[in-house]
């Protein structure tokens, strides 16, 4: 019998929900509070958040950037498991555009590493985009899902939400706020399921990486 230590290895690529979490300028602060307590007398310890849909690590649903866009609840789980190519954008100078990236043979999921240290603590608003034309370039190539360890794929101050409207164009869909240090730019399982929300315009994900199995 094989031990779990034997098993492939995983990089946890989610964000910590905590207080103090930086979000999105004017969104809901992420807050927990112990509701029912075990040192208070309760046989079991409860507690209860409040916070953002977007707090943290999260899939975007279309309802978010389309007025009839599918919901969190309603969105196929398919894009969202599966093989991924980690590409390595940390050069990219504003936003990620098509000149930075590899060869992609054949990925469905793509994800872009952009920052050099994730920033736990603060907001960075100077954060890298990606540029519209990347979209349909890697629809063209088939992909399905497109990651970023950045808040969104638009600039903080964008009003046209161009990333987002291709990506709505395709049908694709789009993970945000990926901690990707220390993930090396190449191929990977990924699993990331977005919270079945009725209404949501994004799920929350425990997104983790799964080095893919040997090959015989």
């Amino acid at each position: 019998m094989s031990s779990w230590r034997s098993q492939r290895r995983i990089w946890d690529i989610s964000q910590t929900l905590r207080p103090g979490l930086p979000v999105w300028p004017g969104d809901t602060g992420f807050a927990f509070e112990r509701t029912w307590r075990m040192d208070q007398g309760s046989p079991v310890n409860v507690g209860r958040m409040t916070m953002s849909t977007h707090s943290g690590t999260h899939g975007d649903a279309p309802l978010h950037y389309a007025e009839d866009g599918l919901d969190a609840a309603s969105m196929e789980l398919d894009p969202y498991i599966g093989e991924c190519l980690v590409v390595d954008a940390r050069r990219a100078n504003g936003k990620v555009r098509v000149g930075d990236l590899p060869h992609l043979a054949s990925a469905d999921r793509v994800l872009f590493r952009t920052f050099e240290a994730f920033p736990h603590d603060t907001w960075d608003s100077d954060f890298t985009a990606i540029d519209e034309g990347v979209i349909h370039w890697l629809a063209e190539q088939g992909v399905k899902l497109i990651g970023t360890d950045a808040p969104s794929v638009d600039p903080q101050e964008s009003k046209t939400m161009d990333a987002h409207k291709a990506v709505l164009k395709h049908d694709m869909r789009i993970l945000e706020g990926l901690v990707l240090d220390g993930v090396e730019e190449g191929r990977y399982e990924l699993i990331a399921l977005p919270l079945k929300i009725a209404g949501g315009d994004a799920g929350l994900c425990r997104a983790i990486l799964r080095e893919l199995p040997d090959v015989e």
